[in-house]
């Protein structure tokens, strides 16, 4: 159907009905000019379908059409289409041209209008009423066209703000997945990476004593498989995480500051010296910087233990209301070559962990050889993003 407008068959189906009432209407009155009024009426209502398409053009001629009855031989007085006719284009004009350009369509059927009245009908008596009753026809068809463009206006407004708050929305989720997959990357790295070391160091030791001293070496084996079993255990619980989207599978708790003495005490069990110092309360610290914390105190004996020469390691925390400070250092190179070399991974990821809460990471060599790190985290206004 190609003669249809772009609305189809919808469009025709209203001008089409009324099309047909009036044929209907004109057949049962005597006193007309049948084929014009059938020919005029079916002509406006033909235009009325493509009403939405350019409604300035095709409603103004439907209305000037249809009240050419009277000019062509039908009175007004006699059929009752033209009324709804007239409906259907000051609210088309009012609805679909664009801005206030409809008025100007009224306008012209209006004068048609009444050009019709006074001068082509015919004896009956006319006066400043019939201006009233034309005004009062055409009147309210064009407001509730008007009302109802500006609710359609509202409408596409509130479906477009809809729309971007769904992209922020969306953005915000992709965000926050991306920030939840690096922070599974980082506690993946810290588990691996603190694990692996201490295994290997444990070892090589074992290796060098299985002939001097068997028992030794069979207390130290029994280290790295409860190293081994630990990594299983904490890699686990962060795939559960993965897996459990409504947080259901809360068996493991991350680790935190609680269990520092027994992460020290696995590094001891490893070969590494740790002297640990704590200052301050650490038991109310927020989820996320007891995580944070935990890790980076990890992560830096992890270092130690693969590079610190003299196998021994500081770890000092001090917590007061406005931070919590954490200073490692170990004594990194007396001369010698290192075994091996680091990737910075570590640092990078003890970097990441500050940043989230706006704290501050220092690292660098003393003159004497030493490698100290300094974090500190903010405690005094905890983001509302904490890292969990």
């Amino acid at each position: 159907m190609r003669w249809l407008p772009a609305g189809g068959i919808r469009d025709a189906a209203l001008p089409a009905a009324i099309a047909v009432v009036g044929v209907i209407e004109l057949l049962t009155l005597e006193d007309v000019n049948l084929p014009t009024g059938i020919g005029l009426e079916m002509i406006a209502c033909g235009l009325l379908i493509w009403r939405k398409n350019n409604p300035l053009v095709f409603c103004t001629l439907a209305g000037v059409t249809v009240f050419l009855m009277p000019i062509l031989g039908t009175p007004l007085d006699e059929p009752t289409i033209p009324i709804p006719i007239s409906a259907v284009v000051c609210y088309s004009l009012a609805r679909w041209a664009a801005g206030l350009q409809g008025l100007i369509g009224v306008a012209i059927v209006m004068l048609v209008v009444l050009l019709s009245i006074y001068v082509f009908g015919g004896d009956r008596p006319t006066g400043f009423g019939e201006v009233v009753f034309v005004v009062a026809l055409m009147a309210p068809p064009y407001v509730l066209g008007r009302l109802t463009r500006r609710l359609a206006v509202q409408n596409d407004q509130l479906a477009e703000q809809s729309a971007r708050l769904a992209a922020y929305q969306e953005t915000i989720r992709a965000e926050a997945v991306a920030a939840e997959r690096a922070r599974i990357a980082r506690e993946l790295h810290d588990v691996i990476a603190h694990s692996v070391s201490a295994m290997v160091v444990q070892t090589s030791a074992a290796e060098d004593l299985v002939h001097t001293d068997p028992e030794r070496a069979v207390r130290v084996l029994r280290a790295v498989a409860s190293t081994g079993r630990q990594a299983l255990s904490e890699t686990g619980r962060l795939l559960q995480v993965i897996r459990d989207e409504h947080d259901e599978l809360g068996l493991h708790p991350a680790p935190g500051l609680d269990r520092l003495p027994e992460l020290v005490e696995r590094f001891r069990d490893s070969g590494l010296r740790v002297d640990l110092e704590l200052d301050g309360p650490l038991d109310r610290l927020p989820a996320g910087v007891d995580l944070s914390a935990y890790r980076i105190v990890q992560e830096a004996l992890t270092n130690a233990l693969k590079y610190a020469t003299d196998r021994t390691a500081a770890v000092r925390l001090t917590s007061t209301p406005a931070a919590l400070t954490i200073h490692t250092a170990n004594q990194s190179t007396d001369g010698r070559t290192r075994q091996a070399a680091g990737t910075g991974l570590g640092l990078v990821g003890m970097a990441e962990r500050v940043s989230v809460f706006g704290g501050q990471l220092q690292h660098g060599r003393t003159e004497d050889g030493r490698f100290e790190l300094t974090a500190t985290l903010p405690l005094a206004a905890p983001l509302a993003g904490e890292l969990v």
